[in-house]
């Protein structure tokens, strides 16, 4: 990196609070000036500090990359998590704005302090729940500190609630990505009946006792990333059917009404592997999936030009997707909204920055925190006008993709704006 022309992350200065913020201060640099709470002064869900508006569940997902692993480090080395790549991110165009620069500094999400900022920023803008992407393979779980030893410790957990979302796509080693080698296939996607039923009896002992699990009629809710990949685990749809049947008796048997099963759909391939069902609305009816959603706007409309793709133009792609989704998925789809994208951290940045596969690709661009604030608005009028969704819940993509350029965590430059856009739709002030 030329450092005479960028800012190095390890060189920025501690600014105190004054210095960073004006008086007086907008709503949600509050978290900033009133952090770090005192260990013993826990926030719950009837102190000023959280907020909430029953009429609307916005569930941001959460991407659990940016803490120490054991796996990251056998191939990356001691000490590694992702932030190494939004450190090294650079320009890769003429007006590309790389790096990133967390406003918070490079923090260690298992650090229960650390979270307690998280869901005190998410709470004020009326986030009421993390869907955290969370992995578990043939062999066990992986990048579980952060919901372990980060959220779940964290004394104002209660304040905005947690689901996961089973993220079983295969992990390849895109960390960073070669322009002309293939990715190094690290953990399978797949897995066995015998691990998804090892997996599942965890999840409801561990998990879904938790009070502060979000839940859906009472019904803990579960999603699955790649609903296809988990069919083929099983050994066939009726197979998958069968195992997710026991999957319910298990959740039955633990007090709660049923399972609420979602399941993530999408129609573009991206992350090396993924794969459609051919006949999705065929396979959510033989699984008995209660509701449909979606990770990321990208997932229903190609990116048209390179090396941008406005932001307006992806919306309005998405939107069509969204307005027939219910209808041709044959169940309830709950909207989503991403903030932006913009995948280069990921691709080795010695490489030539080309239009090739994942993450040489378009970034989006003209995802201002005012477009943004009118992409939820759409959402909010699409869950009022809907007839069929009990449950007005948004999936947001997402808290912290910060190496795929979609996050509501404050940088160095927006700070709060994209937090702040939440509050002004979905806060329960405006009605």
């Amino acid at each position: 990196m030329d450092q005479t022309n960028s800012i190095v992350p390890d060189q920025i200065p501690k600014q105190s609070e004054t210095d960073v913020f004006p008086t007086p201060l907008p709503l949600h640099e509050w978290v900033e000036v009133n952090f770090p709470i005192k260990a013993n002064e826990a926030l719950d869900s009837n102190t000023e500090g959280a907020k909430v508006n029953e009429d609307y569940v916005v569930a941001a997902y959460y991407f659990g990359n940016f803490h120490v692993d054991p796996r990251n480090e056998t191939a990356h080395g001691k000490g590694w998590t992702e932030w190494q790549l939004v450190r090294e991110a650079k320009p890769r165009f003429p007006g590309h704005e790389q790096p990133k620069i967390p406003l918070w500094g490079y923090e260690d999400e298992s650090d229960p302090k650390v979270f307690e900022k998280k869901i005190a920023a998410a709470s004020r803008a009326f986030v009421s729940a993390f869907i955290f992407d969370w992995y578990w393979y043939n062999d066990g779980p992986f990048l579980e500190a952060a919901l372990e030893q980060g959220y779940l410790k964290a004394p104002n957990r209660r304040d905005v609630k947690f689901a996961i979302m089973w993220a079983n796509h295969d992990w390849d080693d895109i960390h960073p990505a070669k322009l002309r080698s293939p990715p190094y296939l690290q953990f399978p996607g797949q897995i066995i009946p015998d691990t998804f039923d090892k997996m599942t009896t965890h999840i409801v002992d561990h998990y879904f006792s938790q009070d502060s699990y979000l839940k859906i009629d009472g019904c803990p809710y579960f999603s699955i990333y790649e609903l296809y990949r988990f069919v083929l685990g099983m050994g066939g749809s009726n197979q998958a059917a069968q195992e997710l049947q026991k999957f319910r008796a298990k959740v039955k048997a633990a007090g709660f009404p049923d399972l609420h099963l979602n399941a993530v759909t999408w129609g573009v391939q991206l992350l090396p592997g993924e794969g459609e069902a051919p006949d999705l609305k065929t396979l959510l009816e033989r699984l008995n999936v209660d509701s449909t959603t979606s990770y990321v706007w990208i997932h229903h409309a190609q990116l048209s030009t390179f090396p941008v793709t406005q932001y307006d133009e992806l919306a309005t792609a998405y939107e069509t997707y969204r307005s027939t989704a219910s209808e041709e998925l044959g169940k309830p789809y709950f909207p989503n909204v991403s903030v932006g994208w913009d995948s280069s951290p990921r691709a080795c940045q010695s490489d030539i920055y080309t239009n090739a596969t994942y993450p040489f690709m378009p970034v989006v661009q003209g995802n201002t925190p005012e477009r943004f604030g009118e992409a939820l608005r759409s959402a909010k009028g699409f869950l009022d006008s809907s007839t069929e969704l009990k449950t007005k819940l948004l999936t947001i993509n997402s808290w912290n993709e910060w190496t795929e350029g979609s996050y509501l965590e404050p940088d160095v430059e927006t700070r709060f704006s994209y937090l702040d856009q939440v509050d002004k739709v979905f806060g329960k002030h405006n009605g």
